[in-house]
């Protein structure tokens, strides 16, 4: 079967993601938009108003997952999924996730333009809480759709203020009435940049995704004593701050051991009672390990929590530590990355085979349905950060191959 040669509009894909920047846009050119507050209802709502533009039927589910569904031909297939997410981190750029979305919605619009009818529905999926920033953990409401997470505990989660999800949810009134996991979809696709630093140092424009490695989440709390700095000697302090630190060192040596393919990160670290005369009597902080091997990063996780008792008892510290998420390495649909390598070629564009260092949606609707990445540059590597940057023609290669490993997989349904 010859497919259509359809060509997305760079410049209307470069204008959503600079329009829609705006809902929660920073001094230094980020996003703050975080989960369920005002700013994610506001890019929702416009979300929801330009797919409807195109034909398509928007559903949300009781998570607050959206779903626009452009008919197909055949109403007895499921539909082929694009998306990703549009809340970002505290200081978030203006790509990651968002071009996931848009890139869909580019696609969609120029399926719209051509009048042109896939065998499958097409839909756009709009993830909720991916980053996790606000609520932890990450990727949570793809998680429950996958049934990694039930919906009661998204619903219980809450942010450093105490608010809960399903308050923040029926809040900005992106509660719906749709069962979690009861809107199907045959396969997705997630576009998204790589967050790294490797298709710009090899100049490649597509990073053909073969799956997402390993990553585990942790807490701890430290806890030794407020005492004044200067009326306490140093052999009598319980100074839970001095604990974290060694902590922290560790963590990073138990990386760097296990490198290249390693890496372990504090990431947020809360100082009690954070004053500069009174030795720190509480610290909260946050760990992050990942691998690509789960044997290995079974090994990291040993080598932490049996530092824990080895650096704070010594200390005459006591601590509290757990996991807080476990997302395990992921493999992709061989035919759905076959249909990404067929896009890029029909594009013309240089690729290679990469796995994610970064966790997605996608690494959870791999459990439920065929589903696979595509990359696209970011300069530097640089991301969850206002300085994150792509280029228009990045982007477009993006969206391109993005339309292209669609419609390659609809023809195969035929």
């Amino acid at each position: 079967m010859t497919l259509p040669n359809l060509a997305i509009n760079p410049q209307r894909l470069w204008d959503m993601l600079m329009d829609t920047a705006k809902f929660g846009g920073t001094p230094k050119g980020g996003i703050r938009r975080l989960t369920l507050t005002e700013e994610d209802r506001l890019v929702r709502d416009w979300f929801k108003a330009e797919t409807e533009k195109l034909g398509c039927t928007v559903t949300v589910d009781e998570i607050g997952n959206m779903f626009a569904v452009r008919p197909g031909k055949r109403s007895d297939l499921l539909p082929i999924a694009m998306g990703s997410h549009l809340d970002t981190q505290p200081t978030g750029g203006k790509f990651d996730g968002v071009l996931g979305v848009l890139g869909a919605l580019e696609a969609m619009k120029t399926l719209h333009e051509a009048g042109y009818e896939t065998n499958a529905p097409i839909e756009i999926v709009n993830w909720t809480n991916e980053e996790g920033s606000r609520f932890a953990p990450a990727m949570l409401a793809s998680g429950v759709y996958a049934g990694a997470f039930t919906r009661d505990y998204a619903y219980e989660r809450a942010d450093r203020q105490g608010v809960s999800f399903i308050d923040a949810l029926e809040g900005i009134g992106y509660r719906g009435a749709e069962p979690v996991g009861q809107h199907k979809f045959g396969a997705m696709f997630e576009l998204h940049i790589e967050q790294g630093p490797i298709l710009e140092d090899e100049g490649k424009l597509i990073g053909v995704v073969q799956g997402v490695q390993g990553m585990r989440w942790y807490e701890v709390t430290v806890t030794g004593q407020d005492a004044h700095t200067g009326a306490t000697p140093m052999y009598l302090r319980k100074n839970a701050l001095l604990g974290s630190a060694r902590m922290i060192d560790r963590i990073d040596a138990i990386a760097q051991k296990y490198a290249p393919n390693a890496v372990g990160t504090v990431g947020l670290i809360e100082n009690q009672p954070n004053s500069r005369n009174v030795i720190p009597g509480e610290v909260f902080f946050t760990v992050d390990l990942r691998h690509p091997d789960e044997a290995v990063l079974q090994q990291m996780e040993d080598e932490f929590r049996a530092a824990l008792p080895e650096i704070l008892d010594p200390l005459k510290l006591t601590f509290d530590g757990k996991m807080i998420w476990k997302s395990p390495a992921v493999k992709f649909a061989p035919e759905l990355i076959d249909c990404v390598r067929v896009g890029t070629e029909k594009a013309g564009l240089a690729s290679r085979d990469m796995v994610s260092g970064a966790g997605h949606d996608a690494a959870y609707i791999a459990r439920v349905a065929p589903t696979t990445m595509i990359f696209v540059p970011c300069l530097g590597g640089i991301s969850h950060n206002e300085a994150e940057s792509t280029t228009l023609e990045e982007c477009a290669a993006g969206a391109q191959v993005l339309l292209n490993a669609v419609l390659e997989y609809d023809s195969r349904l035929a």
